[in-house]
């Protein structure tokens, strides 16, 4: 992924999304999905809002990727091609596609360190 200069300097800022000092986060609502800079959501009132990572591109238009990369600053999966966070990654488990966000950390991580390989 190839992160912009700005936030390329926010991810060596901060070493962690809990780093960033609560008068410089945002947040993202899933309810109304608007990006917001206070909680509860001004627009609809939604109070379990998460902090937005400042590597986030917000939007991604792919709807079918083939790898995935990882945020250096939160961790969370990404989209290669734009860096939005908004992806469900799934995997194939025993012949059927499941998404990994409710796996356990310790599967999370083996997935993480999964190599890939290309034959050609």
């Amino acid at each position: 992924m190839d992160w912009t200069a700005e936030q390329q300097n926010l991810a060596k800022k901060y070493q962690k999304i809990d780093d960033i000092p609560k008068s410089e986060r945002k947040y993202k609502c899933h309810t109304c999905h608007l990006i917001v800079e206070e909680s509860p959501c001004p627009n609809c009132g939604e109070t379990h809002l998460e902090v937005m990572c400042p590597l986030d591109h917000c939007r991604c238009t792919h709807e079918i990727i083939s790898g995935i990369d990882y945020c250096p600053l939160c961790g969370k999966p990404v989209c290669p091609e734009c860096g939005s966070h908004d992806v469900v990654q799934v995997s194939r488990v025993t012949g059927y596609l499941q998404d990994v966000s409710g796996w356990n950390a310790g599967k999370q991580q083996e997935l993480k360190d999964r190599t890939r390989y290309s034959v050609a």
